[in-house]
């Protein structure tokens, strides 16, 4: 059996590809309802104000002016937020 060396331990490769389509199935199911688009007032309540003024500061999400209204591309900031939330884990570690 081939095993997947990690920085803390050694990992069955079986076992690993398990462990990522479960999450992948997961993150799918989660995100299934999602419009494709989503209001500037939308965005900052579920993924807080700062994070989505941060991220559009810095050029990783666009938003989208439509007449009366700015909105913002759900899935690309489902990305940011699992991304920054893996971050932090490493930066916590």
């Amino acid at each position: 059996m081939d095993f997947i060396n990690l920085p803390d331990k050694y990992v069955g490769y079986a076992a690993f590809l398990r462990d990522v389509a479960a999450t992948v199935v997961y993150m799918v199911r989660q995100d299934a309802d999602d419009p494709e688009f989503i209001s500037q007032r939308r965005a900052f309540a579920i993924f807080g104000r700062r994070n989505v003024e941060r991220w559009r500061k810095n050029g990783l999400v666009e938003c989208f002016r439509r007449p009366g209204k700015v909105e913002f591309r759900t899935a690309d900031l489902r990305l940011l937020q699992r991304c920054s939330h893996h971050d932090k884990e490493k930066s916590a570690k």
